[in-house]
């Protein structure tokens, strides 16, 4: 099979690089650091930069090449008080995690082939509620998964599948990266320097332990092989957020604040 990959020069995309290359696949990557992996064609590539993406796409049609899976693992983090971050900061996550992804499908579809699929890999928190200071990551990948639902039922017009991937707290420097950005929240914030720091150590616990980035990268493989695979998947659900989620907003915003608000 030929697969791309966004974002794989780390974490669950190198991973997810690596296990289709063992298993003897052609690979082509997509990063916005340089990737040099022998057997692997990498591209330096913005995927918010139509110019990027198009000088990628013009490769595979001069050397008459169509991909078998455009797999979307690209994404960054941020932990943001909405009210006071930084905004140019606040948009490039939604630029990277939605918007990028968009357009990496938009530009590169015409070269997947008949009945190819489309992979993206959400969150399991694109399903629930934002919690506190986690609001900006949970609307962007909350918006990629409507789209990719929405991008589901066209190309299923067309015979391709699109599968959506819903993981938890994964080994990665993204998940490294949240509980750094909590961090500094705490340090950055006027609003909620008492409440940041109690977030701090209440993300850990509904976090749980973080799988293996192999662990995610066998699964794409399996999905991406499967010929009837089903269009969600869910990895390493948090129990936590499972059963926040359960209960009315209302009391969902109860406990929140007398967990952040407590002396």
């Amino acid at each position: 099979m030929k697969i791309l990959i966004t974002g794989a020069a780390s974490g669950i995309a190198k991973a997810t690089l690596e296990y289709f290359l063992c298993n003897n696949h052609q690979v082509y990557a997509l990063d916005i650091t340089e990737i040099n992996i022998q057997n692997v064609k990498s591209f330096k590539c913005d995927i918010t930069s139509e110019n990027d993406l198009n000088k990628v796409y013009n490769y595979f049609e001069i050397n008459n090449i169509k991909l078998d899976a455009i797999i979307n693992i690209a994404g960054i983090h941020m932990m943001a008080s909405l009210c006071e971050s930084d905004f140019s900061k606040m948009k490039k996550v939604i630029d990277v995690n939605l918007t990028g992804t968009m357009l990496v499908n938009k530009v590169l579809y015409k070269a997947l082939r008949e009945k190819g699929k489309i992979i993206i890999v959400t969150s399991e928190v694109a399903a629930y509620d934002p919690m506190p200071f986690n609001g900006l990551y949970n609307i962007s990948k909350t918006a990629l998964d409507a789209y990719a639902q929405a991008l589901r039922q066209e190309l299923n017009l067309k015979g391709n599948k699109v599968i959506t991937i819903r993981p938890g707290a994964i080994e990665t420097p993204l998940q490294e990266g949240s509980i750094k950005g909590t961090k500094d929240l705490v340090s950055e914030t006027v609003l909620f320097k008492k409440e940041s720091r109690h977030f701090l150590n209440l993300v850990t616990k509904f976090m749980g332990k973080p799988l293996k980035p192999e662990v995610l990268a066998k699964l794409i493989y399996k999905v991406t092989l499967k010929k009837h695979p089903k269009y969600i998947y869910h990895k390493h659900r948090s129990v936590g957020l499972v059963l926040l989620n359960i209960l009315p907003k209302r009391l969902q915003c109860f406990i929140i604040k007398a967990l952040l608000k407590r002396k």
